[in-house]
């Protein structure tokens, strides 16, 4: 039991054609069947166009059917079945099951597993009632909760993957199509992902997400009042993801601290899947619009195997959180360096360590140092062209030190 072809046709009276091929498929592997099976009296499936001609032309329904036909309509064609022959090409192709529903034909050629010649009784055909199983099952399918001609157009599109189901290689194995549609739909939720090729390996272990954020900030303070200080913040959100699955999804989300400045000039990793358009349109720009957005900053992405900069950005903060003065005087091969810090009195004094680099380019290494120092100590990096003052928590701190240079 199996079907040769099948056919869904829409009728549209007052057309050249009458109707419209909607669409047709064809099982290769059943024809090859038919032809052995049919010998002598096998005819081949038609193409579509003279098919539809001539399916129309039997079903009386083309617009100049309007005269006697005594091979059709004669009292000897009464026909009761809807299992018709059609003449194409010469030749008479049956069985053809077809019926009219809706403003659509539905037809389909079934399988007989023997010569045609006589017409062997249609009762004897198994494949004739597989055939109407399958068109009534589409025809359900097609008009259940289908409210306009694009519901329809949808459904029609998914009928190639439906039929691989229902019917695969022409034998009706499901007559509801909707049980098909739910178990594609199900497979493709089930069906596990591809591995990317730009992610070599998959992590096992214990489930884990670490982040840090690093920001610097860059100021140029003149200590004149003709003159403004400037600064600013660029910061750095590192992420390392240690999580099991081939595209494990995973959002972070940033919020400002109270009367907080509006993240700028925000730079993502490609891995972010998707952005607020109001994250992206943010510049430093338009440091004096109020319309900045704000936050929360969420960033949904596929993280990679090793860590990675999420994303980079500017702030513009109210101050900046040192206060720098320092006075360098040279004399020969020796220098007098004057240095006071100051944290700014908004700022909180919670820092785990502070350090000032002080280094010395294109002089040559530091030979010897002397040095007074208000609070921490000074050290001399082994290059010998870098100072570094160990602070420890900055409050209002002076250095004072005389070095001398090769």
């Amino acid at each position: 039991m199996a079907q040769r072809a099948l056919w869904l046709i829409s009728h549209e009276p007052g057309t050249a054609p009458c109707g419209t091929v909607r669409f047709s498929r064809r099982y290769p592997t059943v024809e090859k069947r038919a032809r052995v099976f049919n010998g002598a009296s096998y005819v081949p499936i038609p193409e579509d166009g003279p098919f539809l001609k001539s399916l129309l032309f039997e079903l009386r329904l083309l617009d100049e059917d309007k005269d006697f036909v005594e091979s059709r309509d004669s009292c000897s064609r009464i026909n009761k079945t809807s299992v018709y022959g059609l003449k194409v090409g010469g030749e008479e192709l049956w069985p053809v099951v077809a019926f009219l529903k809706n403003g659509m034909v539905y037809a389909c050629v079934p399988l007989v597993e023997q010569n045609l010649s006589p017409h062997p009784p249609l009762i004897s055909i198994s494949a004739i009632s597989q055939g109407f199983e399958l068109l009534f099952g589409i025809q359900d399918f097609l008009y259940s909760s289908q409210k306009n001609d694009a519901e329809l157009s949808t459904k029609l599109s998914q009928l190639p993957d439906l039929l691989l189901q229902a019917c695969p290689f022409g034998t009706l194995l499901d007559v509801n199509l909707q049980n098909s549609l739910d178990s594609i739909n199900f497979a493709s939720l089930t069906h596990p992902q591809k591995q990317p090729a730009w992610k070599a390996g998959t992590y096992k272990g214990k489930p884990q997400v670490s982040i840090s954020i690093t920001e610097k900030v860059k100021s140029m303070q003149y200590d004149k009042q003709d003159i403004a200080d400037t600064w600013q913040v660029v910061g750095t959100v590192t992420c390392k993801c240690d999580l099991e699955g081939i595209m494990p999804n995973v959002t972070i989300s940033l919020s400002l601290p109270t009367n907080g400045s509006p993240l700028q000039d925000i730079l993502v990793h490609p891995c972010v899947t998707s952005l607020d358009s109001a994250i992206l349109t943010s510049s430093s720009i338009d440091a004096m619009d109020d319309s900045a957005f704000s936050g929360p900053y969420k960033f949904p992405f596929t993280p990679p195997l090793e860590s990675f900069n999420l994303c980079y950005y500017t702030s513009q903060v109210p101050v900046p959180p040192i206060l720098g003065f320092y006075q360098m005087k040279e004399e020969e091969v020796q220098l007098k360096i004057t240095i006071n810090l100051k944290l700014h009195e908004s700022v909180k004094n919670n820092f785990e360590f502070c350090e000032a680099h002080i280094p010395f380019y294109n002089r040559g290494p530091i030979t010897h140092v002397e040095y007074k120092v208000s609070f921490g100590q000074l050290e001399v990096l082994r290059e010998k062209s870098l100072l570094i003052w160990i602070i420890g928590e900055p409050g209002f701190v002076c250095l004072l030190f005389f070095i001398q240079l090769l």
